[in-house]
C-alpha cells in the first residue's frame, strides 16, 4: 500500500531558505554568463554558490531550523548551481569544438551529479560518519570552476580540450563511485587544539586571503585526489595484510 505523504507544515524558515536562495541565484547567474561567454565570473558565481550552500546547511543546523522542505530545496538548488551550470561553463569554454563528444561529456556530469544528490537523499546517511560515498556534487563543481578561473585570469588561456574532456568525465565517474571522501563533519572550533595546528590554520587562513584564485585551485584538486589516494593507500595496505599472512612460516 501507497504511503500517503506527509502534509506540509505551514510555513518555512526564511533564514536558511534564503541563503538557499542566494545559492539557486548564483547557479542561474553562471548560466547567463556562459551564454554570454563570461567565463571568469560565471566560475566565480559557482564559488560564491557553494558559500551560501555551506552557510545554509550550517545555519539551519545552528538555529535548529532544518525541515523536509529545506532539504529538498536545497537539493534542488545544488542541481541548478552545481550541476547544470560548471556543465554548461565546460561546455561553452572548451567542450564546444567535440560537438556530440562535449556535449555528451557535459551531460554526463549532469546526471552523475543528479544521481549523486538522489542517492545521498534516499541512503540517508550516518550523521556522527565523517565520510562521503563518493565525491559530492559541490566539490565536483569547485573542480571545475576553479580551473576555469585559474586558466582565464591567471594564465590568460584556456585548458586543452582533450585534458578537459578526461577532467569532466574523471569527476562524473567519482561522484557516482563508492570511493569515499571525507566530510569534515566532526570540526570542531570551541575544542582545544595544539600550537602546531593553530598556526597551520593561520596559514591556511593566510594563503586563501593572499592568493585566493591559486588556493581555491589547489584545495579543489587536493580534496577531488583525496578520495582515490585514500581508496589506494587502504587496498594496498589490505594487500600487503593479505600477502603477510600467506606466507608460510619456516620450521626451525
Amino acid at each position: 500500500m501507497i504511503k500517503p505523504p506527509e502534509k506540509l507544515k505551514k510555513g518555512i524558515y526564511i533564514l536558511p531558505s534564503l541563503f538557499t536562495t542566494g545559492n539557486v541565484f548564483c547557479g542561474f547567474y553562471a548560466l547567463i554568463a556562459a551564454l554570454s561567454e563570461q567565463y571568469f565570473q560565471g566560475a566565480v558565481a559557482i564559488g560564491l554558490a557553494i558559500v551560501f550552500d555551506i552557510l545554509d546547511g550550517r545555519v539551519a543546523r545552528l538555529t535548529k531550523t532544518t525541515s523536509a522542505f529545506g532539504f529538498e530545496y536545497d537539493s534542488l538548488a545544488d542541481v541548478i548551481s552545481f550541476g547544470m551550470a560548471p556543465a554548461l561553463l565546460a561546455y561553452s569554454w572548451v567542450l564546444q569544438p567535440f560537438g556530440r563528444l562535449g556535449w555528451m561529456a557535459a551531460f554526463l556530469f549532469l546526471l552523475c551529479g543528479a544521481l549523486r544528490l538522489a542517492r545521498f537523499n534516499v541512503t540517508q546517511p550516518d550523521p556522527s560518519s565523517d565520510n562521503f560515498i563518493g565525491l559530492a556534487i559541490p566539490a565536483a563543481a569547485a573542480m571545475i570552476a576553479s580551473i576555469i578561473i585559474a586558466f582565464e585570469d591567471l594564465f590568460a588561456t584556456r585548458l586543452n580540450p582533450m585534458i578537459m574532456v578526461g577532467v569532466v568525465y574523471l569527476l562524473a565517474f567519482l561522484m557516482v563511485s563508492n570511493i569515499r571522501y571525507p566530510a569534515f563533519k566532526k570540526l570542531a572550533f570551541k575544542k582545544r587544539v595544539t600550537f602546531t595546528r593553530f598556526v597551520f590554520v593561520v596559514l591556511f587562513v593566510y594563503a586563501v586571503a593572499t592568493i585566493p584564485k591559486i588556493a581555491f585551485f589547489g584545495l579543489s584538486l587536493l580534496y577531488v585526489m583525496s578520495g582515490p589516494t585514500l581508496w589506494l593507500t587502504g587496498l594496498l595496505r589490505k594487500v600487503g595484510s593479505q600477502g603477510s599472512r600467506e606466507i608460510p612460516h619456516r620450521k626451525e
